[in-house]
């Protein structure tokens, strides 16, 4: 029996999955370790603890080995966007979180040396403003890209800690905002532009390259050994790999965000993907033509700040009448100090019916994400000149029947959810079928 192991990290939590194939060939899983996880606020500004993160991998790692001491491969993947600065094989911290601010003083001053339109036309990208592009300039003006030789994604990072071995992941490469997306490799045109280091044209790798095995440090602290392997570690990436569909349909990867899309032989970038904001991100051997949008941020913030469990969340609403849509998509509910004050101020400020109770927040959301929902697919149809008939929704969202329900309202298409952890299964998938 060959066992694998699965280290799938989100903005809110990670988990150790170790998966076997049985013997009728069928996937079976077991979660061997779960922690949570979440953006430091340290004096106005947003950081992940990349230290903590390390430390709960090989906690993680440990527990597997004791139940499953010979392991055939492990990978991590994590959200994109962000990176650790290097110098050598020193970290140079803080490693900023996306939902930092730091980025919206210097994005007119990169749109001012190249616009918005022509790095959209050059790598497909959509624009959000904590886009790689615009974090890694931002380290230039304040000096912190001076002090660096190199850089990693966050889980390429993690695994080089485990490994000692640097290899960049071709899927997460594809979030910066740097690639051209007619030769699927850094744009010298944007970098030099920009002024940007040249280790950005650092060579990457394909899902299913092996990285190495631990360091001998790290198989001493998790009494042994496991080989690494890169996986599409970009989260959604490894979600829409990990997706069982039987055509090739749209799709939306819900969590903390929501990415709606479909797999594509070529990057579109036409004035609608232009217009509609849609971006093109990079499979193990595809694009994914997809659209980031918000998804359960808003109830998670929710939660937290009602005290509320999402049973319970979904029940008061279910209980509520008010439905008015609001967008949920504005940058002001990224990082607010007071989601729910934050939602009444926008109620407020559009002359709209105030929500009079919590329950009324929480209806008030779920609506606005299912009718959010229905205006990307709807822009998706445009970008790609075709009609779908059917949406295939995966992740944690999945497991939300009512948000389900809402979203098939809205789209008046064929909803098909399935509750099951897509991106370890992505991962998962990818390390099986390595050479």
């Amino acid at each position: 029996m060959k066992y694998y192991l699965a280290i799938d990290i989100g903005a809110s939590s990670g988990r150790h999955i170790v998966a076997w194939k049985d013997e009728n060939g069928v996937l079976q899983s077991e979660e061997m370790y779960r922690f949570p996880n979440g953006v430091n606020n340290v004096d106005g500004h947003l950081y992940w603890d990349v230290d903590r993160l390390f430390n709960e991998v090989k906690v993680g790692i440990k527990k597997v080995l004791e139940k499953y001491p010979t392991v055939e491969s492990m990978s991590i993947d994590t959200w994109g966007v962000d990176y650790v600065l290097m110098n050598g094989d020193e970290s140079i911290y803080p490693v900023f979180a996306y939902r930092d601010s730091r980025t919206k003083k210097v994005i007119p001053e990169v749109h001012k040396i190249i616009p918005f339109e022509r790095l959209y036309e050059i790598t497909g990208c959509q624009f959000q403003e904590f886009n790689t592009i615009y974090q890694l300039y931002e380290d230039k003006v304040s000096g912190k890209l001076d002090k660096a030789d190199g850089f990693l994604m966050i889980p390429e990072y993690l695994m080089h800690r485990l490994t000692g071995i640097k290899k960049k992941e071709y899927t997460n490469a594809g979030t910066m905002g740097l690639y051209d997306a007619k030769t699927l490799t850094p744009s010298k045109e944007i970098i030099d532009l920009l002024g940007l280091p040249n280790f950005l044209f650092d060579p990457v790798y394909k899902p299913g390259t092996t990285v190495g095995d631990f360091s001998p440090e790290v198989q001493k602290e998790v009494n042994g050994n496991i080989k690494v392997v890169l996986c599409p570690t970009h989260d959604t990436a490894a979600a829409v790999e990990g997706i069982p569909m039987d055509i090739n349909s749209p799709y939306i990867s819900s969590g903390t965000w929501s990415l709606l899309g479909i797999k594509n032989d070529v990057a579109i970038t036409n004035k609608e993907g232009y217009e509609s904001n849609y971006s093109n991100e990079y499979g193990p051997d595809y694009i994914r033509v997809q659209k980031n949008i918000m998804g359960l941020w808003i109830i998670q913030c929710l939660a937290k700040q009602l005290n509320m469990d999402f049973p319970t969340m979904v029940k008061q609403s279910m209980e509520s009448s008010y439905k008015e849509i609001y967008d949920v998509n504005d940058e002001r509910f990224l990082s607010p100090k007071d989601m729910k004050q934050e939602i009444a101020a926008y109620f407020k400020e559009k002359g709209l019916p105030t929500p009079v109770d919590d329950k009324d927040y929480i209806n008030a959301t779920y609506h606005s994400l299912a009718y959010s929902y229905k205006v990307a697919f709807e822009e998706l149809e445009k970008v790609t000149g075709k009609k779908y008939t059917s949406l295939y929704i995966v992740g944690g969202g999945a497991k939300n029947k009512y948000l389900n329900d809402l979203t098939k309202h809205y789209l008046q298409k064929e909803v098909i959810a399935l509750p099951i952890e897509a991106t370890a299964l992505g991962n998962l998938k990818t390390q099986m079928e390595a050479k």
